[in-house]
């Protein structure tokens, strides 16, 4: 048992540090203005560093890498004429319109509220927080769809079951973002990153193959640690810290956490039916193996597969999502009454999409100053001296790995797409590592770690800026310092546990995954 006064002493210290935290961040610029000042930023520094010579050597192309001017005359104009293209193609963009479409109807119509009231009855208050996690952490079969799934969910869970809704906000934000490289399903992200570090090791070695469950059991373990952690720190830091926190959004769009009414459970059950038969037709159509949603058979890899990025089903997640909550919530409606015509419909859509004005606002900023940033080659500059300076220390394979994940945090703070920094800092990684011995699965697993634990604080994650909205439906006053000093703690004790795991596994010589090894050559 504690001393009277020592826990909550170190309790108190956290909190006046995240505090801190979230008084700083919240004095920046609104993050559309941040989005704008850090791409004229990266126009000015493009130029001061364009005509500077640098001896790293461009992966993608060999040559040696070269800052491009965006202030240069054809630089800017090709900027200005891609502007609208750039908004229009950003990928989260559509990702989130459309789901939201769908979450609209079944919000609107008291679907997702009767469902959750439901579940809520049954679920002990204590097994939320895991559940939870464990929820976002299996959204990853589904891409990115948990973004704009899991994580509004979670505040809706948490607020009606008499929990603070930021906190779940946090937690479903720590499965789904934060536990990106944990898995107990496989996911696009394997046979994508383990493509890449074949071809990186092949810069050494031809023979080399790399599975695409490389990692497997290492992710899979990992689930664990993700939950555990996860489930502590939202219970034991992150809610005490928002006790004082207001919860001063609209209360008609709170969940209220009653007893369904006869309607309700009437709806509810019709409602469950129809997912469950969509699901089913989905399962029925998609199993034969010539079934047009798997890869097609001309496909660069995966031919025939239904979880490779190829497959139509992978490429059809947000419209099935769209479908799955559109349907229900239609059949709900009409049996609990919410719905009289198809005019009430639409006005679910409506209303779904007039608050997410504020997200559109900020992910025309964000577009462009991402655009600007991989055009400019200043983060492929960063990753490709860090991964060099990393080689010239010539550390232990122990502290070797440390400095991976290390490296792959700060860069992911940068860049925000996972396949474009590890086609960056891999191609010089993997066969640097591998000529000191260390296998390119070794390497690929520390990669992971490093970018799953800054991808919650890094504003530059295409969807940060949606989670700012989800956290103002709640706490009118919420900006980007909230949701850091929220996700500061998961992401710091992730660094440090999961790395510390990942060193364990390497210790005990545990298998990473499937063909996997830890030296090079294998033996």
């Amino acid at each position: 048992m504690n001393q009277p006064g020592a826990a909550p002493a170190a309790r108190s210290l956290v909190t006046r540090f995240l505090d801190g935290v979230e008084r700083v961040g919240n004095r920046l610029p609104d993050p559309a203005v941040l989005f704008l000042l850090l791409m004229l930023a990266v126009w000015v520094v493009s130029a001061l560093l364009a005509n500077v010579s640098f001896s790293e050597l461009d992966p993608r192309s060999g040559d040696p890498i070269q800052i491009r001017n965006l202030l240069a005359g054809t630089s800017f104009t090709t900027f200005m004429a891609d502007m609208v293209r750039t908004f229009v193609n950003f990928a989260p963009l559509g990702v989130v319109l459309v789901a939201m479409l769908g979450l609209g109807v079944a919000e609107h119509t008291g679907f997702i509220n009767a469902a959750l009231r439901a579940i809520l009855s049954v679920t002990p208050k204590m097994l939320l927080t895991p559940m939870l996690i464990a929820v976002g952490i299996f959204s990853h079969v589904a891409v990115d769809a948990g973004y704009v799934l899991v994580i509004p969910l979670g505040a809706v869970i948490f607020y009606a079951a008499g929990r603070h809704p930021l906190a779940g906000i946090a937690a479903a934000f720590a499965g789904v973002s934060g536990g990106f490289s944990a898995t107990f399903i496989p996911s696009s992200l394997d046979p994508l990153l383990s493509g890449l570090t074949q071809e990186a090791a092949r810069l050494i070695d031809p023979s080399v193959v790399v599975n695409p469950l490389n990692n497997y059991v290492f992710t899979t373990a990992s689930t664990g640690l993700i939950v555990l952690v996860g489930w502590f720190l939202t219970d034991r830091v992150i809610e005490p810290r928002l006790r004082d926190t207001v919860v001063d959004g609209d209360a008609a769009d709170m969940p209220k956490m009653e007893p369904l009414t006869a309607p309700e459970r009437r709806g509810l059950v019709l409602a469950v039916g129809s997912m469950l038969a969509l699901a089913i037709v989905l399962a029925l159509t998609a199993s034969p193996a010539g079934s047009a949603w798997r890869a097609p058979a001309d496909a660069p890899s995966g031919a025939g597969e239904l979880l490779v990025a190829t497959a139509p089903l992978m490429q059809s997640i947000v419209p099935l999502i769209f479908i799955l909550f559109v349907v229900p919530g239609i059949v709900y409606g009409y049996a609990a009454g919410s719905v009289k015509t198809h005019r009430d419909v639409i006005a679910g859509m409506s209303r779904a999409m007039s608050g997410m004005g504020y997200y559109i606002v900020m992910a025309f900023f964000a577009a462009q100053f991402i655009y600007a940033f991989g055009q400019s080659n200043l983060g492929a500059l960063l990753a490709i001296k860090g991964a060099n300076t990393l080689q010239a220390l010539g550390m232990p394979t122990g502290v070797t790995l440390v400095g991976i994940v290390l490296l792959s945090g700060f860069v992911n703070l940068l860049v925000g797409s996972a396949s474009a920094k590890w086609a960056l800092i891999g191609a010089v990684m993997v066969p640097m590592l591998m000529q000191l011995g260390i296998s390119p699965d070794l390497t690929q697993a520390a990669y992971r770690v490093g970018d799953s634990s800054t991808n919650i604080i890094t504003p530059l994650l295409p969807y940060f800026p949606l989670i700012v909205v989800f956290c103002q439906k709640y706490v009118k006053g919420s900006g980007i310092g909230t949701l850091l000093a929220l996700m500061l703690p998961f992401s710091a004790t992730l660094l440090v546990v999961w790395t510390a795991f990942l060193v364990g596994f390497w210790m005990l010589g545990i298998p990473l995954g499937v063909g996997a090894s830890y030296a090079y050559p294998a033996g």
